[in-house]
């Protein structure tokens, strides 16, 4: 995309009145100053806003509203205060077509795909208090709140485009009010030790995360409190754990790590048990707290039996499911398949979906530890050719590389559970070259409030 010759590049910093366009995949407004693109966070379709410009290339501009001039007609007022919903402000049917638009747009504009079936989409069983995860960071108040003073320890989320600056969150509307109180119990006795927030520009200080997971269906909540290295003394135990009445297990996470990650560090069991029970689709599951299972419990049911629903089991067929977490998905379709392989990276998730078999009396699922990349050839050679792949990766979607190994295998069927359209879109473009048909694919809003949709695709062998 180059702008035409007249167009004048803005520079990092500079206000412009636009008037936003579109939306773009991820959320930001589109904007056009002399024909030159600037994307344009916090802006809607309608909108004129004074956009701050806070990155310039050859080809468009990343800017951020900071003052709305004149409304969208679809605007309304928002009802969370922290940045954790940056869609609250369209209307939810809106959001839901926007989103429908959008992977329809992905797929016909970047895979340039056609002759597929693209269906309605799923909205979302609630539009509030829906999330079963959430990460924190600590941070201080520049500021202050009245009587509290500069320097106040607070506990939020991170300001959009910000890395250093932390919002606080006082009931935050993405999660239950369980989860609240957790966060809360959490935040006071830390303030009442005086304990420090870590500098993210020094790279000094102790709080650095929180991470509280609630099991909607058990009703318990794990807390995971993450700091950097403590001194003796630092963090007594005992009291933190008589400080969190509401938080049915605690743990403490202790990280050298300069980047903003809660994975990895020394972890240490203060109270309760290590994982997290839950029960989804008729399956009980015992969660680890760094492995990777839905952050919508209700909505994860839908997707997961769309899933099912694609793959179209009739009880005979070896089905693969790559990337399986906790092995939720090729569980569920156990009853109804001869025999399923999941395959994840994190050994503690197989640990857990190896668990949850057994616990289910679930006999014909294995599960193993290994990068698809590397070992999906070895699985194939060991458990024979699967008549139906199931494939959940991460946003950034497959590599080439791993699609031409998925494409060895020749699976007869291929559901593809996507999080990223523009991702999805070239993955599947690649499939249909090497011979298979995108014959249908389903969205699914696993999270109102936010740009972000799932979705379901079937793609069929042809011949």
């Amino acid at each position: 995309m180059e702008p035409p010759r007249s167009a004048t590049r803005p520079q990092r910093g500079e206000r412009l009145e636009l008037r936003i366009d579109s939306l773009a995949h991820g959320g930001a407004g589109v904007a056009r100053s002399d024909g030159y693109v600037l994307f344009v966070a916090g802006g809607l379709p309608g909108d004129r806003v004074l956009a701050e410009v806070t990155k310039a290339k050859r080809a468009y501009a990343e800017a951020r509203a900071v003052e709305v001039l004149e409304p969208s007609p679809d605007r309304v007022a928002p009802v969370a205060d922290h940045p954790g919903a940056p869609w609250q402000v369209l209307p939810y049917e809106r959001q839901l077509a926007i989103k429908q638009e959008q992977v329809e747009d992905a797929l016909r504009r970047i895979g340039r795909l056609d002759g597929f079936v693209i269906e309605p989409i799923v909205p979302a069983l609630e539009p509030w208090r829906y999330r079963n995860k959430l990460e924190y960071s600590f941070g201080d108040d520049p500021t202050g709140a009245p009587g509290d003073g500069p320097g106040r320890l607070i506990c939020g989320f991170h300001a959009p485009g910000r890395w250093e600056e932390i919002v606080e969150v006082r009931d935050c509307l993405l999660a239950s009010e369980a989860s609240n109180r957790a966060r809360e119990e959490v935040v006071d006795f830390c303030r009442a030790r005086g304990l420090a927030a870590y500098d993210r520009r020094r790279g000094t200080g102790f709080l650095r995360n929180l991470v509280i997971r609630e099991g909607r269906r058990s009703g318990q909540l794990q807390v995971r409190l993450v700091t950097g290295p403590t001194t003796p003394g630092q963090l007594d135990r005992a009291e933190l754990c008589a400080a969190t009445p509401s938080a049915d297990t605690l743990l403490w996470t202790r990280t050298e790590a300069l980047a903003e990650t809660t994975q990895g560090g020394i972890t240490d069991l203060l109270k309760g048990s290590p994982k997290l029970p839950e029960a989804l689709g008729g399956l009980e599951l015992a969660i680890s707290p760094e492995a990777f299972f839905q952050t919508n419990t209700e909505m994860a049911e839908r997707l997961y039996g769309l899933a099912i629903e694609y793959a179209q089991l009739t009880g005979f067929e070896r089905v693969y499911d790559l990337y399986c977490g906790i092995g939720t998905i090729g569980l569920m379709m156990a009853p109804r398949a001869a025999e399923v392989w999941g395959l994840e990276i994190i050994p503690a998730a197989v640990e857990d979906a190896a668990a949850a078999a057994l616990a289910n009396e679930i006999d014909n699922a294995r599960f193993s530890a290994g990068d698809v990349r590397l070992v999906l050839r070895d699985l194939n050679e060991r458990a024979g050719r699967p008549d139906v792949l199931v494939v959940d990766p991460p946003r950034a979607g497959l590599s080439p590389k791993i699609v031409r190994r998925i494409i060895e295998t020749a699976p007869r069927r291929i559901v593809y559970v996507s999080c990223n359209p523009t991702t999805l879109a070239p993955n599947a473009a690649q499939l249909v070259e090497a011979g298979y048909t995108l014959t249908k694919v389903r969205p699914v809003d696993m999270f109102p409030q936010t740009p972000h949709v799932e979705c379901v695709a079937q793609l069929e062998r042809r011949g």
